[in-house]
């Protein structure tokens, strides 16, 4: 288990690929705590780990306060004495073309994706440069290239590569490394929920023939999370079998 001892938040972890992430964090040994705001799914996700053998808690938080933030970050310093992981994956979205986008959808989107994300790598960031380590992995999306109907969230996710990149820099020589994925399409109970006919699309613009599950995207996070990626920095890796080239 190459990340056992190691304390990791995920947010926006009770489902979804946050959900698949947190699995096989906990499956290569990693203390996960599962940050969200639904606190019953929060629960639940917690019952699930830890019935497979993973250590495991949940706390409420907004992504979009940076009050509930900092009392993130503080209670969990506090209970395991450092933070060695971060997967910033908290996110929404709110699609509209961008003639008919209103300011509050706009404004919604930016400040859980991309300002969530910036507080929560400052909390960190704080942190690992004191203890002269970590992992920083930001769950960005192949809409950062562009996205009909999605200004307001390919704006946020390319800000996101945007800090990744930046933040690599600032980080690199305190033994801080921080990088990107950009998730394909993934079956999780969001995108079951679209109409087959566009299910059926989407799948047909992948390579590999097939949408990929949350665990996918976990793996490749553990990976990053590793020692074994000491020298993998400022990258941004696409997780969608070929979707995007």
């Amino acid at each position: 288990m190459k990340l056992s001892g190691k304390i990791a938040i995920v947010t926006g972890a009770n489902q979804g690929i946050g959900f698949g992430i947190s699995r096989i964090l906990g499956r290569e040994g990693a203390t996960v705590i599962i940050v969200d705001m639904n606190e019953e799914g929060g629960a639940l996700a917690v019952k699930k780990l830890k019935e497979e053998g993973a250590e495991t808690t949940f706390i409420r938080c907004n992504i979009g306060d940076k009050q509930d933030i900092k009392n993130l970050f503080h209670t969990v310093q506090n209970t395991y004495g450092r933070i060695d992981i971060l997967v910033n994956n908290a996110g929404i979205n709110r699609d509209a073309m961008l003639h008919k986008l209103n300011e509050e959808d706009w404004d919604s989107v930016i400040d859980i994706n991309l300002k969530g994300t910036f507080l929560c790598m400052q909390e960190a960031a704080i942190r690992m440069r004191e203890q002269q380590s970590g992992r920083i992995i930001n769950i960005a999306s192949a809409s950062w290239l562009g996205n009909v109907g999605q200004s307001n969230y390919a704006a946020s996710k390319a800000g996101v590569i945007g800090l990744t990149k930046t933040a690599c820099r600032e980080l690199a020589k305190k033994g801080v490394t921080v990088n990107a994925i950009c998730p394909g399409f993934i079956d999780t109970n969001m995108t079951r929920g679209i109409p087959e006919k566009v299910w059926d699309i989407m799948v047909s613009k992948i390579p590999a023939g097939y949408a990929g599950n949350p665990e996918d995207v976990g793996a490749c996070v553990a990976f990053l999370a590793s020692d074994d990626a000491h020298y993998i920095n400022g990258e941004v890796i696409n997780v969608g079998g070929g979707m995007v080239l």
